[in-house]
């Protein structure tokens, strides 16, 4: 061959290749690649025989090849070419197969070898064949079909923020346009699709892309100024049962081969929302704020309310109330202020509204509730009450709408009052301790009731519309109540203890680390709860010491575990369902929940003796069931992202694991253990006289939730597993078939489980039909 050293016959300037074939030269797994030489032509085969031919009919010598010089010969020379050069596919006419890109731009005959041509090899460039034109058809077709993939993703994702007649036009356009999609996704198999197609599924669910956290989410892909009916019920977040139901329908429809029944607002989380925020309230408008219920009935229900409500939500201040109320019904001309009168109607409201389902039927006369909250309303809620400054009065008003909204199943309306109720607590310093002089250490112990009252309604309602929290632990530094009843406040260790801030810290601590302990021997006693400090310590531990032997058991100090297991459900919102979560790896959220499970166990093996949720004392029958709901509750909230995640494992995911699966076996046992907590027949007296009525729907729902998804996604037909779950589903819709007589939020739920379960397992659907009533 020619000299290495000597430059190419032509100045061929480098081309770079195509990103299918180029090979960087610094990758090392390319370096070390041998290149073949290319030997004379003679090598090639048997010896060559030339002839002589005109100049004139001669080609022109291949590019590299010796040339003579213009004087070694005159115009009549002949030249000898080989009549064949090798076995090469480099023919003696000069065509080949396929010529490289370089040969090809220049229009210069190729060699056709691999990889690299001897022309190019010759000039010291870079070799390519690009690719043949069926490759590249199959290419475009591949980039084409990924491209309609992402497309119809981002259709199914916008369809629920349009009007119901083009969301249903976009639909039938996507169905029709189903079966030619998977033919032409049969034609290639990439990556690219793959992923595509993950999105679209992604989009679909409402899901983020697997391998995130699939309890929480950074974006909504809904409409909620679309219409009334969404404006109404408002975002609605992934720790919200709600959200779990609407998760578990699309699912189902996934999973179902035949098209779901097309209605306006299937796409929609409304779908399947069962509270009554659509509805208007009734507020009466010729109702006489000054009136007031008879002294018998007044009687009754303001005892019915602090029995039932006041220790779950100790907004208002036992003793001090019921000493303005004596004084203002034994004294008829006196007129207190109307935020007083507005706290006394709405404590009326929320008592007449729990009489309304003990004693009476739903529909049976008026609804006194609404008489006395229309007072209240007028009272407090002017036309200028929200531009009005904010006292302690007012706190109480705003706390206690939100409440009775909660109650009659006004959720999203009860969430906005909420957060203006903390905004005017926090206008007031409540969400801070306290040092004023001026301030009587009983007022301030009252006063910090008010905040952790609405810190558990926040709560609750944060949960129930899967919103984030109005309150911030980073900004709240009020000390946790004093687990004493009111009455007590005036007992002289108690009073020292309030007063004594070093002794009550001292307290709460040893408390703490008591707790955190081992849990007590028997919690009737006060033994239970006796410090094991030295009796020559100083004042604040003799203070603190003091306090302890005085400490039985009571409703004070039921408050106290109740916001201790709200702090744990407020922490698992935090890591699991606000959106930055939506960022973390599989991991971390496992750790995040292994954590949290721990917590919340911990919280049990710590509770007294007399609040256990099946063998406490009797005396506290309703604080036992309103903890155990909220136990329950809680740890569903915890584990739930598994379950949800082990039911898509066919749909994308990848496998769950171990710890997965078992989280996943907890929440559905805690969804059985807390229907367990229900009597086996459906009881409304019990409802209304033990469970925390206020919420039992909420709680009701998260665990049918839960024990659907279970049923129709997991348990295996026939397996023992399955005929327990399908028991314990039949007594789930048979309570909400009960409760639907008296509720209308019931009602709702009770036929969003039954169209569900009809829908898509029809062999199932009398488990859910009103002839089961009162049957387990």
């Amino acid at each position: 061959m020619s000299d290495n050293n000597r430059p190419p016959p032509f100045p061929y300037p480098s081309y770079p290749s195509s990103a299918s074939s180029d090979i960087p030269d610094s990758d090392p797994q390319y370096r070390s690649w041998p290149v073949p030489q290319y030997s004379q032509p003679a090598s090639f085969g048997p010896p060559v025989s030339y002839e002589s031919v005109p100049v004139s009919h001669a080609e022109n010598p291949a590019p590299g090849a010796s040339r003579s010089a213009p004087g070694d010969r005159t115009v009549n020379s002949k030249v000898a070419i080989p009549r064949t050069v090798s076995t090469s596919t480099w023919t003696s006419s000069g065509r080949v197969s396929r010529a490289c890109e370089n040969c090809r731009d220049q229009k210069a005959k190729c060699s056709g070898h691999r990889p690299t041509c001897q022309r190019c090899q010759e000039s010291g460039i870079r070799c390519s064949y690009g690719d043949r034109k069926r490759e590249k058809m199959a290419k475009q077709l591949s980039d084409l079909t990924t491209q309609v993939q992402v497309y119809e993703a981002v259709l199914r994702e916008i369809a629920p923020k349009l009007d119901s007649q083009t969301a249903q036009y976009v639909e039938r356009i996507l169905h029709d346009q189903r079966d030619d999609h998977e033919q032409l996704g049969g034609l290639h198999a990439s990556s690219s699709s793959s992923s595509a197609t993950k999105v679209a599924d992604a989009a679909l669910l409402g899901q983020p892309s697997p391998g995130s956290s699939l309890a929480a989410l950074d974006y909504t892909n809904e409409d909620f100024n679309r219409d009334e009916k969404i404006q109404a019920m408002g975002f609605v977040g992934e720790h919200s049962e709600i959200a779990w139901m609407y998760r578990l329908k699309r699912l189902l429809e996934r999973s179902n081969s035949a098209s779901p029944r097309e209605t306006w607002d299937r796409h929609s989380v409304s779908s399947v929302n069962f509270f009554l925020d659509d509805s208007d309230i009734p507020v009466i408008d010729d109702v006489d704020p000054s009136s007031r219920p008879p002294v018998a009935v007044a009687d009754q229900l303001v005892d019915s309310y602090f029995h039932a409500v006041h220790p779950t939500f100790p907004i208002v201040g036992k003793m001090i109330f019921l000493a303005q109320y004596k004084s203002f019904y034994s004294a008829p001309h006196v007129r207190p202020g109307k935020r007083w009168l507005a706290i006394l109607n709405l404590i009326f409201a929320v008592a007449a509204k729990l009489a309304r389902h003990l004693y009476h039927g739903a529909g049976n006369g008026a609804d006194d509730s609404l008489v006395y909250f229309s007072r209240a309303w007028k009272l407090s809620m002017n036309d200028t009450a929200l531009l009005e400054h904010p006292n302690l009065q007012q706190v109480q008003v705003e706390g206690l709408t939100s409440f009775y909204l909660m109650s009659i199943g006004q959720v999203n309306r009860s969430w906005r009052i909420c957060g203006i109720s903390i905004r005017s607590a926090v206008t007031m310093g409540l969400n801070l301790r306290s040092e004023s002089n001026s301030i009587v250490h009983v007022s301030k112990e009252t006063r910090y009731r008010v905040w952790w009252s609405l810190y558990m309604l926040d709560n609750s309602l944060c949960v129930m519309t899967g919103r984030p929290p109005s309150t911030n632990d980073v900004f709240c530094t009020t000390p946790l109540p004093v687990p004493f009843k009111e009455e007590e406040f005036m007992d002289n260790k108690v009073v020292q203890l309030i007063a004594d801030h070093e002794a009550r810290n001292i307290f709460m601590e040893t408390f703490c680390l008591r707790v955190s302990g081992r849990p007590p021997d028997n919690g009737g006693t006060p033994d239970s709860f006796r410090l094991q400090m030295s009796p020559f310590g100083k004042q604040s531990d003799q203070v603190a010491a003091g306090a302890i032997e005085v400490l039985t058991p009571n409703t004070s100090l039921y408050f106290l575990y109740h916001i201790d297991l709200a702090l744990i459900m407020r922490e698992s919102v935090d890591l699991l369902y606000a959106p930055g979560a939506a960022r973390k790896s599989w991991r971390e959220i496992e750790g995040s929940i292994s954590v949290l499970h721990g917590k919340v166990e911990a919280w049990l093996s710590r509770l007294p003796p007399a609040f256990h949720f099946t063998k406490g004392a009797p005396a506290f029958e309703r604080q036992r069931a309103s903890l155990a709901f909220r136990f329950c509750s809680t740890k569903m909230l915890i584990t739930q992202p598994c379950l949800s995640r082990l039911a898509q494992q066919n749909h994308g995911n990848d496998p769950p694991g171990r710890f997965c699966e078992t989280m996943a076996t907890v929440c559905v046992d805690l969804a059985g253990q807390m229907l367990d907590l229900l009597p086996d027949y459906p009881d409304l007296g019990w409802v209304y006289g033990v469970s925390p009525w206020w919420c039992i729907l909420h709680y009701l729902m998260q665990s049918t939730t839960v024990l659907i998804m279970e049923l129709l996604l997991m348990a295996k037909p026939g397996s023992a597993k399955f005929r327990r779950v399908l028991a314990q589903v039949s007594k789930a819709t048979g309570w909400l078939a009960e409760m639907s007589t008296k509720d209308p939020s019931s009602q709702r739920a009770w036929l969003v489980c039954k169209e569900l379960i009809a829908e898509h397992a029809p062999e199932l659907g009398d488990i859910a039909s009103p002839a089961d009533r009162g049957k387990s």
